[in-house]
């Protein structure tokens, strides 16, 4: 049974950058088997998808709203997943989920294996 803990949530002011950290614990596999998934879900909206990392660690995806601006990474050896998030907007607030889908690269709200309680970044104009 997976278990995903975020970490590196926060309050900044609009234009500034946050890293958010997403460590995996009790799992049989290696998190190299696991395509890792940014979202989040902002008071009043459906959760949605930020960036997708895929197994291999080559393919990414982003949100159309984040690009140019996150950059999602992983290290399987330390079983961390990361989004580094610059110039950020008031309209990135939102609680951050880091999630994780087993053996495949789809990455889909609804396809992901498991998922971390969030964490919250709030973005100042």
């Amino acid at each position: 049974q997976l278990q995903l803990m975020e970490s590196g949530g926060g309050s900044v002011q609009s234009g500034g950058s946050l890293r958010l950290s997403c460590k995996a614990s009790a799992f049989e596999l290696g998190l190299k088997y696991y395509a890792i998934g940014w979202f989040r879900q902002a008071p009043g909206k459906e959760r949605e998808g930020v960036s997708c990392i895929s197994t291999n660690g080559i393919d990414t995806t982003y949100g159309d709203s984040v690009k140019g601006r996150f950059t999602i990474s992983r290290d399987d050896a330390k079983n961390m997943a990361y989004l580094q998030m610059n110039n950020l907007r008031s309209e990135d607030t939102a609680v951050y989920y880091c999630a994780a889908e087993q053996n495949s690269d789809l990455c889909t709200i609804d396809g992901m294996d498991y998922w971390g309680e969030g964490t919250q970044v709030t973005v100042s104009p």
